[in-house]
């Protein structure tokens, strides 16, 4: 698996574990389009899912492909990635992902594939291989998107708040019963702007180390569409045990809450993708919601639910990490 030229098989095998990731991701992250919506009761579940694949699917039409470009170019080195470094980021993922998908933990997706990267990375080539502008980058994302999130969703309620307080709770639950229709679409769309991209840097990076792409680095069509239906697939299996932590678990949500919560959350998300900085959807519809529920009153938020959340975070990237690294180990090792 270390050669330098793959067999075909094994480079369609590889790329189909990496759209697996993706779908994985998808299933994972349901939760992040679809909690607010749904605990808000403006949609049932499997109804909602069906909204959020949607719009995961077509986000492709509305962002370029700079968060691609960062995970194929801007973690690790793309003259040390071989096949075996691609197939042990991808374990490292997708073992940690199942792990916290099992026990109902809505962890970074994003940063289990980073950290996978990074592990394997660093396990073929040692810390040379490290990019570490773009490693750099990515990890003030960890703390700054959740923090702008929650910035951004406490303002919007504030403001909201504001311009509805002469109107009765009937007629604001009913206004934002329907504009968390446009919040969520929003929400799904920067989802699938900024998650489905990594996918596509992963499966990008392979085919250029494979010469498969020519001299430049760049994200065939084909990967771009399958990567999009990978995630939206995922999306409609749902997740569900995350859905309960994010929608509920955290602090209740009414209908002008959730559309704060996402709004924020897609401003965030968008922001990032235009930047080609590839962010948690996790963290930052986490933060979010931890932003609205805040702006009602402190003990309106589970704080010790959220501070079990961030552990996760910190620990995700590591994990993986190490994960991968065990796996390019013994992928040698027996390869």
């Amino acid at each position: 698996m270390e050669t330098t030229a793959l067999a075909f098989p094994l480079l369609v095998g590889l790329i189909g574990i990496a759209l697996l990731f993706d779908f994985l991701n998808g299933l994972h992250d349901a939760a992040n389009s679809i909690a607010t919506i749904v605990s808000t009761r403006v949609l049932r579940p499997r109804y909602a899912v069906l909204w959020a694949a949607f719009f995961n699917f077509i986000a492709f039409l509305f962002f370029g492909l700079h968060v691609a470009q960062t995970l194929g170019t801007g973690i690790v080195d793309a003259g040390i990635v071989t096949p075996a470094v691609i197939f042990s980021a991808l374990i490292g993922a997708i073992v940690w992902n199942v792990v916290t998908w099992i026990l109902g933990i809505p962890s970074s997706s994003s940063h289990a594939l980073i950290g996978g990267l990074v592990g394997a990375g660093l396990a073929k080539a040692g810390f040379s291989a490290v990019v570490w502008g773009g490693l750099g980058k990515t990890a003030a994302a960890i703390v700054l998107s959740p923090l702008l999130g929650f910035v951004l969703a406490m303002v919007l309620v504030l403001i909201v708040s504001w311009l509805c307080v002469n109107k009765t709770p009937f007629a604001v639950d009913s206004i934002f019963r329907v504009l968390q229709f446009v919040s969520a679409s929003l929400y799904s769309l920067g989802h699938g702007g900024n998650d489905a991209q990594k996918t596509m840097g992963i499966i990008a990076v392979l085919l250029f180390s494979q010469g498969q792409t020519g001299a430049e680095f760049h994200v065939p069509l084909w990967v771009v569409l399958s990567c999009q239906a990978a995630m939206a697939l995922g999306t409609l299996m749902g997740g569900w045990r995350i859905v309960h932590t994010m929608g509920s678990r955290i602090t209740r949500l009414n209908p002008m809450q959730g559309f704060c919560a996402e709004t924020g959350g897609a401003i965030t998300l968008f922001l990032a993708t235009w930047l080609g900085v590839p962010v948690s959807t996790t963290h930052t519809i986490t933060g979010a919601i931890v932003g609205v529920g805040a702006a009602r009153r402190t003990s309106a938020v589970r704080w010790g639910v959220a501070s079990n959340i961030v552990i996760a975070w910190v620990v995700t990237l590591p994990a993986a990490a190490v994960i991968a690294a065990a796996c390019y180990g013994l992928t040698i090792l027996l390869g």
